[in-house]
């Protein structure tokens, strides 16, 4: 009998003893995995641009540095992106019409989006609004020629049927030039159109490390 309360004793240390081991464990993954930090280290990656004017529109391009996606870690079934923090910024002296190189000076005509001291279109996030499953309205401040002002983004996870996070994110939105105090056909063609010129249209892919 003693042998038996003996061997029962031992199991149920051995047991507390595995369980304590397990949590213990597990919070120190919790951790260490808090937040994943994701830099965009492709070189030479662009952002792809255009503005609308009258039936057509120009599309361009620029170099984009400093991309980073900060993100925590869900253990449970949520989104895992809502709380994403997305900053970037892109170089106006970069930007290269697509298909029309003789349209690349336009764009890059002083004043529009090129400033006197040669500020860099910078975006930092700060609000994240889930909109579905991998679907995200991110909220920011965006500065273009130095003068910062609040816009609204949307990104859009993309993950294979057995990844649990989205192994790239596709950002999009359009921004009122009017905001920034930008008269492109006036900047551009010299003088301001009836129906103005005044969105531009972002998008860029970003590959998550």
């Amino acid at each position: 009998m003693n042998k038996i309360k003996k061997s029962v004793l031992l199991i149920a240390v051995l047991v507390a003893v595995i369980i304590v081991s397990g949590y213990t464990k597990t919070t120190s993954i919790n951790k260490k995995t808090d937040k994943v930090s994701t830099l965009e280290s492709e070189v030479n990656k662009t952002m792809s641009f255009f503005v609308t004017h009258g039936h057509c529109s120009t599309p361009f391009a620029g170099v984009v540095n400093d991309l980073k996606v900060d993100y925590p870690v869900r253990l449970d079934s949520g989104n895992p992106l809502e709380n994403m923090e997305i900053s970037f910024e892109v170089d106006p002296n970069t930007f290269n019409v697509c298909r029309a190189k003789e349209l690349t000076p336009r764009i890059k005509t002083p004043g529009l989006f090129i400033g006197e001291n040669n500020e860099k279109i910078t975006f930092k996030s700060t609000n994240v609004y889930t909109m579905g499953v991998d679907w995200y309205q991110v909220n920011g401040k965006m500065s273009i020629k130095g003068v910062e002002k609040e816009v609204k983004l949307f990104v859009t996870g993309i993950r294979k049927p057995n990844e649990q996070v989205a192994s790239s994110l596709v950002l999009d939105g359009q921004v009122n030039l009017f905001d920034w105090g930008i008269d492109y056909d006036l900047i551009v063609n010299g003088k301001s159109d009836n129906v103005p010129t005044k969105w531009l249209y972002l998008n860029m892919k970003i590959e998550l490390i």
